[in-house]
């Protein structure tokens, strides 16, 4: 004869596997698929211009989509983490994080831009200011973006390293978060000088957002792979290539224009070990960022 307590224990149990069971199986398939999109600028912003994305993606996939924009880097990459997002379009060195706390999140596309697949970090100054050259920011403050920013945070970073100029010993680092605070703040003589990608950058000053006649460009980084599309990979296969077609296919510029690229191609894993070899000039521990 069963105990009450067995039974109690035996109730929960089934309880437990009728919740957890369907779940699993609607994680490789799920109804609603959620992709995140970088919050590098103002998240009402990037969801309204992203709503040509997903009458698209919806159209092709034939599920719901829903744009996702987290508060920070680090909100995504734990996103994609604990499976709350499907697909992530990441910064490269985000990525490369959220690769070391996720290793089932697969690249598989990354934009291209005038006819290639990587783009620059600028270091920028105020116009009037004491920053004339990089050998000026000795003693100074320095705004980067965000920590896991790649053109805002580890690009410009290791580029002042190589040229002698350590963060905290050499120039007191300010983190500002988005790109746009960046360029504003350098602007406004908030801070002498700071560094964002030079495509962001570039966007701010065409649609006057920013004012190029406070600013001066001291420097570009070398060549960062762009931004990486990703995927969870317990995703079902055919799930999975429909999401890298709709991707691969996309020829809409005005969808296109939310990534800032022309084109998307095909990515892999490998072609991010260029922001890991850039982590190690820096000498950080990305499994313990």
């Amino acid at each position: 004869m069963m105990l009450r307590r067995d039974f109690l224990l035996a109730s929960v149990a089934t309880g437990l596997c009728a919740l957890t069971g369907p779940a699993w199986a609607d994680k490789t398939n799920p109804e609603k698929l959620r992709i995140a999109l970088l919050p590098d600028e103002n998240a009402a912003t990037i969801i309204q211009n992203a709503q040509p994305l997903k009458v698209y993606l919806e159209g092709v996939l034939k599920k719901p989509v829903e744009i996702i924009v987290t508060t920070d880097y680090s909100s995504m990459i734990e996103a994609m983490r604990f499976g709350r997002i499907e697909v992530g379009y990441f910064g490269p060195f985000s990525y490369v994080l959220a690769k070391s706390k996720a290793t089932e999140i697969e690249p598989f596309g990354v934009g291209v831009e005038k006819g290639k697949p990587n783009y620059q970090s600028i270091l920028i100054a105020t116009a009037d200011g004491p920053v004339k050259e990089i050998a000026d920011i000795k003693g100074k403050p320095f705004a980067f973006g965000d920590r896991a920013s790649t053109s805002s945070h580890l690009a410009p970073r290791a580029l002042l390293a190589k040229q002698g100029l350590i963060g905290d010993a050499d120039y007191k680092v300010v983190h500002l978060g988005q790109h746009d605070a960046v360029a504003r703040a350098v602007a406004a003589g908030q801070v002498p000088a700071g560094a964002l990608s030079e495509s962001i950058y570039r966007i701010l000053v065409e649609s006057k957002k920013v004012d190029a006649t406070k600013l001066r460009q001291i420097a570009l980084s070398d060549p960062i792979p762009n931004y990486p599309i990703t995927l969870q990979g317990f995703l079902k296969p055919e799930l999975k290539d429909a999401i890298r077609k709709a991707f691969l296919d996309l020829k809409d510029p005005v969808i296109l224009k939310l990534f800032r690229v022309e084109a998307i191609a095909a990515a892999t894993d490998k072609d991010y070990d260029v922001l890991r070899d850039m982590a190690k000039v820096l000498q950080l521990d990305i499994a313990r960022l």
